[in-house]
């Protein structure tokens, strides 16, 4: 790091085949980027992040999107069971009525990777669960990256 705090950057050249760079500059213009480098490094960091997560001992935070039929019969006890369960993992929960018969629940999940994966599969596969998806991240994820790599 520079005598400012601010991490010390380091230029790298990529050779990309036209049409794929192409394609990524649409991309990156149509997310708003400011420029390619602010995308690599958005990139690189996502890769980081997953191998990370892969860990199951690593510590992660995640949220969980979950849609599903409040109609089923005691799934949402179930939900509340499961949350009440695993309460020192899941740390919040958004609850909103989409329509008459559909629910979309939010819950965000701090643990082990290895935890946070097993509770979101419970969730996911409950029977009236529409749809879940599972979204996992470090802390460790800053403006330069993640935290340098330890063998632990």
């Amino acid at each position: 790091m520079s005598n400012k705090g601010k991490p010390e950057l380091c230029r790298i050249g990529v050779a990309i085949d036209a049409d794929l760079l192409e394609r990524f500059d649409k991309r990156i213009e149509k997310r708003g980027y400011a420029n390619r480098s602010e995308a690599f490094r958005d990139l690189i960091r996502e890769e980081l992040i997953a191998e990370h997560a892969e860990s199951p001992t690593k510590p992660v935070v995640g949220t969980l999107t979950l849609i599903y039929d409040h109609h089923v019969h005691t799934l949402h006890e179930k939900l509340t069971g499961m949350q009440h369960e695993h309460h020192h993992a899941i740390i919040s929960t958004l609850h909103v009525h989409l329509d008459h018969d559909n629910c979309l629940e939010v819950l965000v999940l701090r643990g082990k990777s290895a935890e946070v994966r097993s509770i979101a599969d419970r969730l996911i596969s409950m029977k009236g669960v529409k749809h879940g998806r599972l979204t996992i991240t470090t802390a460790n994820a800053g403006a330069s990256g993640i935290a340098p790599h330890s063998h632990s």
